[in-house]
């Protein structure tokens, strides 16, 4: 295996189901931005790869250094590091449990090798998602989503010709604010945003969780994943995180998956595909005689803003949904640096969405490239109108 994104929160539970799994896993790679120095190389001692990836090149003396006398270990940097730990000639599965579009060149270029790739990052499927789709596939066993609403529904569409499947339903907790009004939501901290009611993530996708930007992306991952037409992914709002997809079959049956919300439950499913191994310390729901879950799945009266955001830029195509990943990026980091209002984050978003001429011709990598590049330039000039139109 190889793992990238080691030292993040998915890359932790990995790690904690390959130290389980011990006689079936090995890790023979290890990738990270380099930022948890410490850790990554406490990774590396406890599982011994056979290389170590930073991205920022700065990160390879100190990291070398600490990994002194770790014989067999090589250590690699700068912004290719990545791309030759998926490419490792030794890996079977690749877990790009990255976040932004680091991880594009190492998931595609593992695909084009025929490595099976488990795939928990967002943006890559959102902003390159024909380019990924025309590598791997997920009825082939070669791509294998990881994020709890697409496992599910991979999983509940197992034995499902695409002809039966009339639609598909996407669960979202609603976040921290879901009833909230406009002027509650003014001022929103991002202490306050990082408290997810059931879900322990990372601070990016808390916070898309919170103005359910999430639930756009995977809108528009569940198209390229599974080749459902847009029009007939929605999105139900079910507080208590244990419902992850609903299927709605061509004779009115419907399949639904749920769990525990538990990220280590998809990520062993993507382990042990095509097999089940048993969960370490499983609980059930009903594991307590008596046990009563009350479960709501509730159809908004309107889409959320940020769905329907989601939903113009995959109409649009070409380079808009890369331009929804990146403004989504660029705007959420300003919130949490405290640098913009949270209910101003998807007036950035719908602004850059606005504004973007993409490049003429098909999608290409370099095409990618260069609206990342565009909305970088571009952000600094959206925020601070943001931040203007605040004041009045």
């Amino acid at each position: 295996m190889v793992i990238l994104g080691s030292t993040g929160s998915l890359g932790r539970q990995a790690l904690e189901l390959c130290r389980h799994f011990a006689d079936r896993l090995q890790v023979v790679a290890l990738g990270a931005s380099g930022r948890r120095l410490a850790e990554l190389a406490e990774q590396a001692r406890t599982f011994r790869p056979e290389l170590v990836a930073v991205t920022d090149p700065r990160a390879a003396e100190p990291l070398q250094r600490a990994l002194q006398g770790l014989g067999g270990t090589r250590v690699a940097a700068g912004p290719r590091a990545l791309v030759e730990a998926a490419c490792h000639p030794d890996a079977d599965l690749v877990m790009v449990l990255t976040q932004g579009l680091a991880g594009l060149e190492p998931t595609l270029e593992a695909l084009e090798l025929g490595r099976r790739v488990a795939l928990a990052n967002k943006e890559v499927l959102v902003a390159a998602g024909p380019l990924v789709a025309a590598c791997g596939h997920v009825d082939g066993g070669r791509l294998l989503p990881v994020d709890s609403e697409h496992s599910a529904l991979w999983q509940s569409l197992w034995g499902e010709q695409r002809a039966w499947v009339r639609r598909v339903w996407l669960t979202a907790s609603g976040g921290p604010f879901w009833g909230w009004s406009e002027a509650e939501l003014a001022s929103v901290t991002p202490q306050q945003a990082l408290q997810h009611p059931t879900w322990q993530m990372g601070p990016r996708i808390t916070v898309d969780s919170a103005t359910l930007m999430n639930k756009g992306f995977e809108v528009i991952e569940a198209h390229h994943l599974f080749g459902v037409a847009p029009e007939d992914i929605h999105v139900l709002i079910h507080r208590q995180s244990v419902v992850h997809c609903v299927v709605e079959l061509a004779d009115g049956s419907y399949k639904a998956q749920f769990s525990l919300p538990d990220m280590r439950l998809p990520l062993l499913l993507a382990m042990s595909f095509p097999e089940r191994w048993p969960f370490p310390g499983a609980s059930f729901l009903f594991d307590r005689p008596g046990s009563l879950w009350q479960l709501t799945l509730e159809r908004p009266a309107q889409e959320p803003r940020s769905v329907r955001l989601a939903r113009q830029s995959l109409r649009a195509g070409s380079t808009y949904p890369t331009v929804l990943v990146a403004a989504d990026e660029v705007a959420v980091q300003a919130f949490l640096e405290g640098q913009l209002p949270f209910h101003r984050i998807l007036d950035v978003v719908e602004q850059a969405l606005d504004q973007h001429v993409p490049a003429p011709g098909p999608l290409t990598r370099q095409a990618v490239q260069w609206a990342q590049q565009w909305v970088q330039e571009q952000a600094p000039r959206w925020l601070e109108q943001a931040r203007d139109s605040q004041k009045l």
